[in-house]
């Protein structure tokens, strides 16, 4: 597939992290502010610090260090490498599709903050959006038009949302959601998914994946059984499982939450019209559905999941509320992390005006939080969802594309078993013979890769100068920020990778 620029479209070059002389001009971004050439640089003035000869501190120096005053040296599980062995390496700085540690090694990221970089790494227009917001005081404690401009541009993407509140984390989004559908419905059971992760608070912490998976522990200690009890557990995928569940149950089930495209033990693309079954099964008796898009909305599409899967055909339109199609479904809550921030911190639920407006202070459903819709972070938000044009998305699914296509030639090459899922334009490699035999459906198939050949594969790619998720449990994530050199380097650097992991398979 040709990836030629358009030369109003997309960076031309890799960034030269040591061009500290580079000046910033509108003359590098299009009309619709995607990346055309040059180099911006924010923070010159502080990168130009590095011209001064100094004593550089190592990775293993810094992590020696972090773990005398943060528990294991990081503020998430995943951070620590405790899947793929070694130490992290501490990121002092990162543009566009390159990430740059404190030992000077750039990296082409693949992580991209866990899906918040849609568009790149510190893209100009976004950091002058955080910039003239922190200009005008950091925080208020009080309404803000930045609120209310980024719940009208969600509610623009997303059909089925009237209203919105903001947050500050996706566990908080999914945790007020969980309440909210409760309060509704006057019931306490929720059912999830295995292997679904929806956030650390109590209740969703069984069998869950993402940092739970990677660390291989069945739930959380200090999770008590009183928290727990409410809380059903349901093999993804397994519609029988879940007529049975609410065959016996079901006029005690509150909600259902599911990630709308699982994510979290690596991706599981969802069967055929499961979606939009589990949706008709919770309607029949009552309960809610709430569609937890904190990891793929605004990323997958538009709309996020939902989009590209309950209006197929249509998910590089950015005015979904205006589409004559037919949705078909639409959650009743909505939540969303990640993309909608901007990379700062800031979370969101949404959904129908008569449950949204149970929430205080209209309704009996408490939430409050001292800094939610945080000026800084809606700021953030707005100017990369005003950025992130049906040509960002194409770029997107494209780079995403050619990069699966690489690891599956690649793989193949070497004869090294595996299976390969995705949801758009996330997806996720899972080696070994099993997955390779029965694919990846569920928690317990995702599981049965082979974790050793992932460290192997991840290790080779990180010392090649690609940065990979640091589990096997985790997604890929691409951004349009990623140029054609990129994506050469990547492929270059997969037949050794393969050939690390297929060591360790025989």
């Amino acid at each position: 597939m040709d990836f030629e620029r358009d030369q109003h479209s997309y960076s031309d070059r890799p960034v030269n992290f040591d061009d500290l002389d580079a000046e910033f001009n509108e003359e590098m971004l299009s009309p619709d502010g995607a990346m055309s050439g040059g180099l911006a640089r924010p923070w010159q003035d502080q990168l130009a610090e590095q011209r001064q000869p100094q004593q550089k501190t190592t990775n293993t120096q810094m992590f020696n260090r972090a773990q005398q005053v943060i528990p294991g040296g990081v503020d998430s599980p995943v951070r620590a490498y405790g899947s793929v062995g070694g130490t992290p390496p501490f990121i002092e700085s990162a543009f566009e599709s390159i990430i740059r540690d404190i030992e000077g090694r750039h990296y082409i990221d693949l992580v991209g903050s866990w899906g918040p970089a849609l568009i790149g790494h510190s893209h100009p227009q976004v950091v002058e959006a955080v910039q003239r917001a922190a200009e005008a005081g950091l925080s208020f404690g009080a309404p803000t038009v930045g609120e209310v401009e980024l719940a009208e541009e969600v509610i623009r993407r997303v059909k089925g949302i009237q209203k919105v509140r903001f947050v500050s984390t996706g566990t908080e989004a999914t945790m007020t959601a969980i309440r909210l559908a409760r309060g509704a419905t006057g019931r306490d059971v929720l059912v999830k998914f295995a292997g679904c992760y929806h956030g650390h608070s109590d209740s969703l912490l069984a069998e869950a994946g993402s940092g739970v998976a990677t660390a291989g522990m069945p739930g959380s200690a200090g999770v008590t059984e009183g928290t727990s009890k409410d809380t059903i557990v349901v093999p993804y995928g397994d519609l029988e499982a879940l007529e049975e569940v609410f065959n016996t149950r079901g006029d005690e089930i509150a909600a259902i939450i599911t990630e709308a495209a699982p994510a979290n033990m690596g991706i599981i693309t969802p069967p055929k019209g499961f979606n939009q079954a589990l949706h008709e099964l919770a309607h029949r008796h009552g309960a809610l559905v709430i569609f937890d898009e904190v990891l793929t909305g605004f990323r997958v599409s538009a709309a996020g999941f939902w989009g590209y899967d309950a209006l197929p055909g249509v998910n590089g339109s950015l005015n979904y509320g205006n589409t004559r199609q037919v949705p078909s479904y639409v959650p009743d809550i909505f939540t969303f992390g990640k993309v909608i921030g901007g990379g700062m911190p800031l979370a969101a639920l949404g959904g129908r005006a008569d449950v949204m407006d149970l929430l205080a202070p209209l309704g009996p459903v408490y939430q409050a939080g001292t800094l939610s819709g945080n000026p800084l972070a809606t700021a953030a938000g707005l100017a990369t969802l005003k950025l992130a044009t049906p040509l960002v998305y194409e770029r997107i699914d494209s780079v995403s594309e050619v990069i699966r296509g690489g690891v599956r030639d690649a793989l193949d090459a070497d004869g090294v078993p595996y299976a390969m899922n995705n949801a758009g334009n996330l997806f996720s490699v899972f080696f070994g013979e099993k997955p390779a035999e029965t694919g990846v459906h569920n928690y317990e198939q995702a599981k049965s890769q082979n974790k050793e050949a992932y460290t192997a594969f991840f290790h080779s790619m990180l010392e090649a100068g690609i940065y990979l998720p640091p589990s096997p449990f985790e997604a890929w994530f691409v951004s349009s920020a990623h140029t054609d050199e990129d994506i050469s380097n990547i492929l270059d650097a997969l037949p050794a990778a393969v050939r690390a992991a297929a060591i360790e398979m025989d």
